[in-house]
């Protein structure tokens, strides 16, 4: 009897213990089962949002002039989703007032893109990927948060427009930009340069710059190199003088020196014939000079406040009264040799 209870114990306890072997597999296998079914759940949502934000980036799509643009405008997009990718063959993006902090690095992927407009946004970085959009032909960052620009920017060697206006903290660019060969407009104003940069000067198809509201106190004295420029824009700066190698910018048609502490205009720019608009209000300038009023004004359909706006007889009245002084001291001078000699 002994052997038998002996027996059945062990088969009891052998059948429990198998029991709970079996019991803890089938839990494990159900925590198995459950885990997989909340990751396909999780995932399956992840790629219903997807689609949803797709969709509604679809619906931001546009087409102009055989060109497929994607607009968005005054909604909040702080971030650009990577379902963004899908949607490569978008020639330009237009993205204002979203508040977008950053370019996507994924943005080498949109090898179509002509046109990169993010103006007025709160962007801080321009990532070097950038440099791989060869067919980019306008940057437009103005009013955002720019504080750095990337070397890599010159691999975009279709650019021909770049914006940067109102970024405040920026006052340098890399010198590799002066590889932008096909650059003609710029647009540098209301930030922090205090000089003009070398690579700027460089530029070789340069036609329009614009570098008001600034902190420049000089020009380069080689500023002439920028032989095609048409279009400076110089207010709200610190310059006390100009170079005399200004008037030999042949294609300089409009200049604008409001607002800057220049004391005086090289006599040299009178030969300027080229200059269609010049302006030099608000500048403590040496001499007081008043352009005389016209006897016919409507010949030329120009009123006093357009004469002085426009400034061209004002540059020319002024060199040409500086020159008279000038003269007048040296004539003075003369004299007053002349009668010390004959005292003599």
């Amino acid at each position: 009897m002994v052997g038998v209870v002996a027996c059945g114990s062990v088969s009891s306890i052998k059948a429990l213990w198998e029991t709970r072997i079996r019991r803890g597999k089938e839990e494990e296998e159900q925590k198995r089962r459950t885990s997989r079914g909340g990751t396909t759940g999780r995932l399956g949502v992840g790629v219903w949002e997807d689609r949803a934000v797709l969709a509604r980036l679809k619906q931001k799509l546009q087409t102009e002039d055989g060109r497929l643009i994607l607009r968005i405008e005054q909604e909040e997009w702080k971030t650009l989703p990577g379902c963004l990718i899908q949607l490569s063959q978008v020639h330009e993006w237009q993205i204002h007032r979203t508040g977008l902090m950053k370019i996507p690095h994924f943005i080498s992927s949109f090898q179509n893109l002509l046109v990169l407009d993010l103006t007025r946004n709160a962007i801080s970085e321009i990532p070097k990927q950038i440099g791989k959009l060869t067919r980019l032909r306008e940057l437009l960052l103005s009013y955002n948060r720019i504080q750095f620009v990337p070397e890599e920017l010159s691999g975009c060697e279709s650019l021909e427009k770049l914006e940067l206006a109102m970024n405040r903290d920026l006052n340098e660019l890399p010198v590799q930009l002066r590889n932008l060969s096909r650059l003609q407009h710029l647009d540098l104003s209301m930030n922090d340069f205090s000089v003009l940069p070398d690579c700027v000067v460089a530029l070789p198809a340069l036609e329009w710059l614009d570098i008001g509201g600034n902190r420049l106190e000089r020009l380069p004295e080689d500023i002439h190199r920028m032989d095609k420029l048409h279009t400076l824009w110089l207010q709200r700066n610190k310059l006390e003088k100009l170079p005399e190698n200004i008037s030999m910018m042949k294609n300089l048609d409009t200049l604008v020196l409001s607002k800057n502490k220049l004391r005086d205009i090289p006599p040299l720019m009178e030969g300027m014939s080229n200059l269609r608009f010049v302006n030099f209000r608000d500048n403590p300038l040496t001499l007081d000079v008043t352009l005389l009023p016209r006897k016919t004004p409507a010949d030329d359909g120009e009123d006093e406040d357009d004469r002085e706006m426009f400034g061209r007889e004002f540059m020319q009245m002024y060199i040409q009264e500086a020159r008279k002084r000038a003269y007048a001291v040296l004539n003075m001078h003369c004299v007053n040799q002349t009668s010390e000699d004959s005292s003599k």
